[in-house]
């Protein structure tokens, strides 16, 4: 049996109320509603801000929502919390070539991709 102690976020009721919001956001999606999945990632980041999930998953609603701009705010925030998020480089990467924004796609994908060899290099040396 794992304890609270073993995972912190149990024991953190508003990364709890955050998650609920993130979950009804993924149900949204599904049900194909993606204004109310906006508002519903929009509301558990309000509550955690560093929510890195809930960011992609926003970044994606927004996308789809053709909501470009915004979604490119939300990948760059993501990337000032981890600059060595992969998918926040290649999801930048999409939203820069459906602007037509060419170099800034192709280097955001350039950066993606050599995360992407870095991480593999580094679990082939682990093994």
């Amino acid at each position: 049996m794992s304890s609270e102690a073993d995972n912190p976020e149990q024991s953190n009721p508003k990364r709890l109320q955050a998650e609920d919001h993130y979950y009804r956001a993924l149900d949204l999606v599904a049900e194909g509603d993606q204004n109310s999945a906006i508002t519903a990632y929009e509301k558990a980041l309000e509550i955690d801000p560093t929510f890195a999930d809930a960011m992609h998953g926003l970044t994606r609603a927004l996308q789809d929502s053709d909501r470009l701009d915004e979604a490119i705010a939300v990948a760059k925030r993501l990337l000032e919390l981890d600059p060595e998020d992969i998918l926040a480089h290649t999801c930048l990467s999409i939203l820069y070539q459906h602007k037509g924004m060419v170099p800034e796609a192709e280097a955001e994908g350039n950066k993606a991709r050599i995360l992407g060899w870095k991480k593999e290099l580094k679990a082939k040396g682990k093994s």
